[in-house]
């Protein structure tokens, strides 16, 4: 492995702990914001369609346990209990390498895909609101949602620490019209990089037999680079992932992809 992605997994390793705790916050317990805020201001999260972020999308092993992504999130129900995360995290990095704002309606989640839009109900006095997961947790037990601060303050959350929930994921249909879809990113799967072009191109017309997907190569410096592609939907992009890592290329990995080839 070389010294650039020995780097990025320690990043992404850090970035998945999310609202956990570690030595990198100045806080070693979480608070409220000294001034209580008004939350009449505050509307809810207005889902709309999102790409899925390259960070914080991965399955994942944390405190010896696995974690895997739900790969489609349409209809996703669960019930469970929320806790709330604030001060202690306010200003810190989220796990798709957003920054964590305490007053903004967002969420972390262990599984759901980022960023997902949820309505959320607090089953213990029947208040709602929506809130755009971009984060990873709560690693409690029995918890299933971590609350922004603000959007705990909605649900009126912040005087118990938890409340019973239910959560509905709310899916957002990617725009049909070509001058809205040309504004997302393209995806591609790296699968390997050669010196050698005959063995690269076999390589790619190979694996697009194999998976039924688009392929090419990629020349700079004399190395050749096999990719899938490319994709505009993440969820298409990580099963092909997930297909070829099955075939043996396990250093395969998700990368943008400025253009269409």
């Amino acid at each position: 492995m070389n010294q650039k992605l020995v780097l990025l997994f320690a990043a992404t390793s850090i970035l998945l702990a999310g609202c956990s705790s570690s030595g990198r916050y100045s806080l070693n317990d979480d608070v409220a914001p000294k001034q209580p805020i008004s939350v009449d201001h505050l509307e809810d999260a207005v889902p709309q369609y999102e790409p899925y972020s390259l960070g914080g999308n991965s399955d994942y092993t944390l405190r010896g346990n696995r974690y895997i992504i739900v790969k489609d999130a349409k209809g996703f129900t669960e019930k469970g209990k929320a806790s709330w995360y604030g001060k202690k995290f306010h200003g810190h990095l989220t796990s798709n390498g957003e920054i964590y704002d305490m007053y903004s309606m967002t969420a972390a989640h262990k599984t759901l895909p980022i960023p997902s839009y949820v309505k959320v109900t607090n089953t213990d006095n029947n208040k709602t609101t929506v809130v755009r997961v971009n984060d990873r947790g709560p690693f409690h037990e029995g918890r299933i949602i971590d609350l922004s601060y603000a959007a705990a303050q909605k649900l009126d959350v912040l005087k118990t620490g938890t409340a019973n929930v239910k959560i509905e994921v709310i899916t957002v249909k990617r725009p049909e019209s070509a001058h809205k879809q040309s504004a997302f990113p393209n995806y591609v799967v790296q699968v390997a990089t050669s010196q050698h072009h005959d063995r690269s191109m076999a390589l790619s017309n190979e694996l697009a037999t194999k998976l039924s997907v688009e392929s090419f190569l990629e020349t700079s410096d004399s190395m050749h680079r096999v990719f899938l592609g490319p994709f505009t939907d993440y969820a298409l992009t990580q099963k092909a992932l997930e297909q070829v890592k099955v075939l043996g290329y396990t250093s395969a990995f998700i990368k943008k992809h400025a253009t269409a080839q």
